[in-house]
Order: C-alpha cells, then sequence, then structure tokens
C-alpha cells in the first residue's frame, strides 16, 4: 500500500480525489487533508496568506498519523501566487515540516508538462486575469511557452466548485488555442476527474488539470507509476483521438 498526502484547502473539489482513488485501481490511498482557507477570495493577498507556512504546518500532524510517503500542498494559485522562488521556499519549508518529500500543485503542473511533452500550452483558467496571468509567469519561469492565456473573473473557490460538466468543457474548449500542445485548466476547486478523457479526445490534444496533476506529482515524489487512462494522456502513453464533429 503507497499512501500519499494531500494538504487541501478549504472544501470545494475535494470529491474528485477519491474518484481517482478508484480509477487508479491499485494498491494507492490518498489521503485528503483539509487546511484552512482563510478568506476564499482568487486575491493576491488572500492567496499568499492561505498557503503560509503556519496555514501548512497545521496539516503535518495529520499526514503523519495517515502514514503519508510523501505531501502535496494541493492549490495551483496559493503556490504560484509566491512567484518562482517563493514556492519553492514554501516546497521547503512543507518538507521540512512534514519530513517528507513534497511539492505544489503548481510545480506539479511543471513537471506534467514535461511529461506529455508539451512545449507549447494554453492557460484557460477561473481565475481573474491578474492571478491567471501570475500563474502563466510561473510556467515560463519553468521554461514552457503560453502560447494563451484565458481568465473566467471567478473570485470564489466555492462558486468554482459549483461548475459542472457543461461549464468545464466551455472553458477548455474557449480556452484551447491553435497552437498549443496541451490545454491547462489550474484550479483544485474544480471538478475535473471525471471529464478528463472525453475532452482530451474532444480537444485532441493532452488535458492537465489540477487535481489529476497533483495526483501524479505525488506519485513522481514515491517513484510510482500507474496507468490510468480514464485521467487521460498524463496516465498514460496512449495517443488521444480526437473526437471530429
Amino acid at each position: 500500500m503507497t499512501a500519499l498526502g494531500f494538504l487541501y484547502p478549504g472544501h470545494s473539489a475535494e470529491d474528485d480525489y477519491p474518484r481517482i482513488e478508484q480509477l487508479l485501481g491499485s494498491d494507492i490511498r490518498l489521503a485528503v487533508i483539509h487546511t484552512d482557507i482563510g478568506e476564499d477570495a482568487h486575491r493576491v493577498d488572500a492567496l499568499l496568506e492561505m498557503g503560509s507556512p503556519e496555514r501548512l504546518a497545521a496539516g503535518v500532524e495529520e499526514l503523519r498519523l495517515a502514514g503519508a510517503e510523501a505531501v502535496v500542498w494541493a492549490c495551483t494559485s496559493g503556490s504560484f501566487v509566491h512567484g518562482w522562488e517563493g514556492a519553492q521556499e514554501q516546497v521547503r519549508s512543507l518538507a521540512l515540516a512534514a519530513g517528507l518529500p513534497a511539492s505544489s500543485t503548481s510545480f506539479a503542473f511543471a513537471h506534467a508538462i514535461r511529461e506529455v511533452g508539451a512545449g507549447r500550452v494554453a492557460v484557460a483558467a477561473t481565475y481573474p486575469d491578474d492571478v491567471a496571468a501570475l500563474f502563466a509567469a510561473f510556467l515560463k519561469d519553468a521554461g514552457t511557452e503560453v502560447v494563451s492565456v484565458r481568465g473566467s473573473g471567478i473570485m470564489t473557490a466555492a462558486e468554482v466548485g459549483t461548475w459542472g460538466r457543461d461549464e468545464v468543457r466551455e472553458l477548455a474548449r474557449t480556452g484551447d488555442h491553435p497552437d498549443a500542445e496541451a490545454v491547462l485548466l489550474p484550479d483544485t476547486a474544480l471538478h475535473t476527474a471525471a471529464h478528463i478523457r472525453d475532452l482530451e479526445q474532444e480537444l485532441g490534444k493532452p488535458l492537465l488539470t489540477a487535481n489529476q496533476v497533483t495526483v501524479w506529482e505525488a506519485l513522481r515524489l514515491v517513484s510510482r507509476r500507474v496507468n490510468a487512462p480514464e485521467l487521460g494522456a498524463l496516465f498514460t502513453k496512449e495517443p488521444i483521438v480526437q473526437v471530429k464533429g
């Protein structure tokens, strides 16, 4: 049994994790520990506080009790908002506090982009434009070419958590770009686990979503590879067949 730990802010789309655990179909357990979200706002000052060392460290004891072998801060905006260097320091502090290999969803995206072989990406974000631009800047620091950025102006994770398949599909379709080799949906408050494979077939390219890459990153930290086609190209080497019409 491999136990993986996730520090998840508040309550929005955490039910993606048991769904992903089921789709992995192996001896992997995903332990989700909820952190205090503070003010629910896609605003820079609120996001900086959400990912503060004190808030993350508060969940460390539960991680230990869960037997986690690695931990990922399951929040994209609460990591990239610190910038490349600041996000690295955030992960170092978390690893030290937990005594475990650690990462965050922002770095998960950077690593997953390389895994699927995408040099150019499109960002389709739920965030306001200024926050979406910070994510694009983070990716550029990781060496990725961002060919387009689409923000949706949603100010709270609570609202994002109410979106269903139709909204996710529209976000992915309108956020795509003909030059992009992958489409990124960077919000762990967004329910995507049930839709990845169908949307990839529709887009004809890899779709990387926040909770999906977060789980993949935790597996990477413990050197586990799992073939799970329902979770998209990131979890399989099978080619994507585009659905026409």
